[in-house]
């Protein structure tokens, strides 16, 4: 490869700020499915976890994790909320978002969460409380408080509540899942 291809190889285009992990819990795929499958012992699984950087997952504002659902759960009509509704609450969160003078809240710079973003005191308490519970840096304190500001946002809710800021927290699957491990 010449520098100029290795140049726009290496450049990135737009701002991507999308990034997503798709990963097993354990060597087997199938560790907490409920199906027996899995055979790998709790220290196979902690050393196959401990794998994902610390770094990497202060990147990923949403730890989602998706179950295996049951044949009958997918045949059934209740598919959930229906597209247009979603794309509706999307629009208007995001108008809300930019009527604010702000950015796109998951652009919001230190500044910009710190005043976009204020708890209640016994919010503030309950963050500063999972941060040393799931043992969090600072980059992710702040992702906590963009997507509460997120939530609360396609909520039509001008303050962050509990509610919001506990669902934010809860997105941290794998921080809990590797606070877990690590205390072990």
């Amino acid at each position: 490869m010449d520098r100029s291809a290795a140049q726009n190889f290496l450049t990135p285009v737009g701002d991507l700020r999308i990034v997503h992990y798709v990963a097993y819990v354990c060597t087997s795929g199938w560790a907490g499915d409920g199906s027996g499958r899995c055979r790998c012992s709790s220290d196979s699984i902690r050393r196959y976890r401990s794998r994902i950087s610390g770094p990497l997952l202060d990147r990923i504002d949403l730890h989602v994790e998706v179950p295996r659902l049951p044949p009958q759960a997918l045949r059934s009509g209740n598919l959930g909320e229906d597209s247009a509704s979603v794309r509706a609450r999307v629009v208007a969160a995001r108008q809300r978002q930019l009527a604010r003078g702000a950015l796109p809240n998951a652009q919001l710079d230190q500044a910009d969460t710190d005043r976009h973003c204020r708890l209640q005191h016994n919010d503030q308490v309950l963050l500063e409380r999972a941060i040393e519970q799931l043992q969090l840096s600072a980059r992710s304190m702040h992702r906590i408080l963009r997507v509460a500001r997120t939530i609360a946002d396609l909520d039509d809710s001008a303050d962050i509540a509990t509610r919001h800021l506990t669902e934010a927290i809860g997105y941290r699957k794998l921080d809990r899942a590797l606070g877990a491990a690590s205390a072990a």
